[in-house]
């Protein structure tokens, strides 16, 4: 039992992480309609940024977070100006994969010079790197904080887009771009602040799921695969999806790792085999 819980745990916080830097992906594939292979890139951008505020600058771990998400914003901003705003609603996805997964490399090829192409440890503050007791066992307090962090985003993002005004515009926008903009909706300003909404979340998620996936040189390509799984089995735009895709998918994984660890990632591809044979549309995405 205690074996049980406390691979649960483990589970949790690991799908948490997936949960937040995948959800911006699964925004931007759900609402800007763009495959964006780059959002690993995004968020290995906001660990570096807050790998360097942390080490170099001397900032704390809650200012190192903030700076990261909004400078990833701002520096990847421009290029939803010069490069996505040319994807939205008119290109097909095999041109969407070559211009992203192009950027991808420019990005790697940038943060490498810049930066250096060693890893970028995030270190904890002393309130979260310490263990936490739950009684069954001890944790890291940095659980806590990731398993928070991602119900408060679902949460969130929930309110945001089922419940407001923008929430409402951006749907209409997704179903009949051109009539949006015949009642008066400013659709660009939707696609930029939807982008920059997935943007911050990939920055939030690098720098928060840090002692789970190392922000490292090559993190972009490491993971991009495995955030666009989380978005495929979830369904593209769903929340709810992207939370029970993140959450089933990393039980998978780390109960693997826990009982035949040789087997490497083996249970977490069998798992997602498994789930788009038997909903071929995600747990909860709309069918086409």
């Amino acid at each position: 039992m205690i074996t049980i819980l406390s691979i649960a745990i483990d589970a949790l916080a690991f799908g948490m992480v997936l949960f937040i830097i995948s959800i911006g992906l699964s925004v931007m594939m759900g609402l800007a309609r763009v495959v964006n292979l780059a959002h690993g890139a995004f968020a290995m951008i906001g660990g570096y940024i807050a790998s360097y505020m942390l080490r170099e600058a001397g900032a704390g771990f809650a200012l190192s977070t903030l700076v990261a998400v909004l400078g990833t914003i701002a520096i990847l901003m421009p290029l939803e100006f010069l490069l996505y705003r040319r994807l939205y609603r008119n290109a097909d996805a095999f041109r969407q994969i070559l211009m992203t997964i192009g950027l991808t490399f420019f990005i790697i090829g940038i943060t490498n010079t810049v930066f250096g192409p060693t890893s970028k440890p995030i270190p904890l503050p002393e309130a979260l790197s310490g263990p936490l007791d739950i009684g069954f066992r001890m944790v890291p307090a940095h659980y806590v904080l990731v398993i928070a962090c991602g119900a408060i985003t679902a949460l969130g993002l929930w309110f945001l887009l089922d419940k407001t005004q923008f929430g409402t515009r951006i749907r209409a926008t997704v179903d009949n771009a051109a009539m949006a903009e015949s009642l008066g909706i400013r659709t660009e300003i939707l696609y930029a602040a939807t982008f920059a909404l997935a943007v911050g979340l990939a920055a939030f998620g690098g720098v928060l799921g840090a002692q789970l996936l190392p922000i490292e040189p090559y993190y972009a390509l490491r993971y991009m695969v495995i955030f666009l799984v989380v978005v495929s089995v979830g369904g593209a735009g769903s929340i709810l999806g992207a939370l029970a895709a993140s959450l089933v998918l990393g039980l998978a994984s780390t109960a693997g790792k826990y009982m035949a660890p040789e087997f490497g990632d083996f249970f977490f591809y069998l798992t997602v085999i498994l789930v788009v044979f038997i909903f071929p549309h995600g747990l909860l995405g709309a069918r086409k």
